[in-house]
């Protein structure tokens, strides 16, 4: 693959400045509009997981309501998964400022992985990730601030980490979660509401982001988009945006059956797009030379200072440098580093994300807004 890392751009267009500009539109003291963001005493913010930049421009005949709308794309951040964007929309901070630096991260002192999807209850996600959310600083300033997702992760470890301080409002259909946005949007006097809705990603994980069922997925979220745009009260502003883009790769190499990648391996962590390799003491520069050997060709391989000195992260909080791999290897192109056996589910995906090409890396802000 020809080109560098896209490398996120904090505090310029990623999606950590989205919320410090919603707040700043909302007239919240101290928050920075790095954005631009007009002025709004109301503000929705639809979060469509998987839907990348690149893709949604390659499908408009599926998605006329969003591709009608005045648009721009922003950068996820690293890695370009979930929890990571659901953190950064959640706190207005890059990766590196609020600790969700990936899926599979290590847990320092421990000797664990905590898978951040799916959460541990020995591990407080008040104090894994300890900045305060954009929910709470808009919250403490009197604006109403609600949080539409489906009633499974009500209470999670990843909703308290990254959503605290807004009224979580159980929706567990495409209806609800337009009831649920209209009516959460209309409390006080101004308002912050969040929608998430999961399902294309889910379709792109399970079939792939070429798919067919991927496309027809599309176009029901450009319905949900649009139902939502038809509820909104006078005075509210109206951004989609999403968590991450998506890849269909076809070049695996399993991390379990080739030895050489487990040699002075402690523990693997990250996912196939964004892999973070934790060695055994003294074994990192071995481990470095190792994978670039084998995936170099295929992968950009740095050291966690590397990684850290290229800002792929954003500034870097000390206590939270041990989470990042001492080895961090992503993929580009086709090539996808896959564990079958400690990970058989995520191995058999079709669609991937977590990198640092474009189409993981880059996904819209889609603005309407109702005078």
């Amino acid at each position: 693959m020809s080109g560098g890392p896209a490398v996120p751009r904090y505090g310029e267009a990623s999606l950590a400045d989205l919320p410090t500009s919603v707040l700043a539109g909302l007239g919240v003291p101290g928050a920075e509009n790095v954005l631009g963001l007009p002025e709004a005493r109301r503000v929705c913010v639809l979060i469509i997981d998987g839907l990348g930049w690149e893709l949604l421009r390659e499908h408009p005949g599926y998605a006329p309501f969003l591709s009608s709308l005045p648009g721009r794309p922003l950068t996820a951040g690293f890695p370009s998964t979930t929890p990571t964007s659901l953190a950064s929309l959640g706190t207005g901070l890059p990766p590196g400022g609020h600790g969700l630096l990936g899926i599979q991260v290590a847990v320092p002192g421990t000797g664990k992985l905590l898978n951040c999807l799916k959460w541990d209850d020995s591990v407080d996600p008040l104090a894994f990730q300890a900045a305060p959310t954009a929910y709470e600083r808009a919250a403490a300033d009197g604006v109403s601030v609600g949080y539409v997702a489906s009633g499974l992760y009500r209470g999670s470890g990843l909703s308290v980490a990254t959503a605290r301080g807004a009224e979580y409002l159980p929706a567990d259909s495409l209806g609800q979660l337009v009831a649920r946005a209209e009516q959460a949007l209309r409390e006080g006097d101004r308002s912050y509401v969040t929608v998430y809705h999961p399902d294309l990603d889910s379709t792109g994980h399970i079939y792939g982001a070429a798919s067919a069922a991927w496309r027809y997925q599309l176009r029901f979220v450009d319905m949900l988009a649009e139902r939502i745009a038809e509820v909104l009260p006078p005075g509210t502003a109206l951004y989609v945006t999403a968590d991450h883009g998506m890849t269909d790769p076809t070049d695996r190499i399993d991390a379990d059956e080739v030895a050489e990648l487990r040699e002075g391996v402690a523990q693997l962590g990250g996912d196939p797009r964004a892999r973070y390799v934790y060695t055994v003491p003294g074994a990192e520069a071995d481990v470095l030379a190792t994978w670039r050997g084998l995936v170099g060709d295929r992968a950009w391989v740095r050291t966690r200072d590397e990684a850290v000195a290229d800002g792929w992260f954003g500034p870097v909080s000390p206590e939270l440098l041990p989470r990042i791999g001492d080895v961090v290897a992503v993929p580009h192109g086709d090539l996808a580093i896959v564990a079958t056996k400690a990970e058989p589910v995520v191995s058999r995906l079709v669609g991937m994300h977590g990198s640092l090409v474009p189409r993981e890396q880059l996904v819209p802000l889609i603005s309407d807004h109702r005078s």
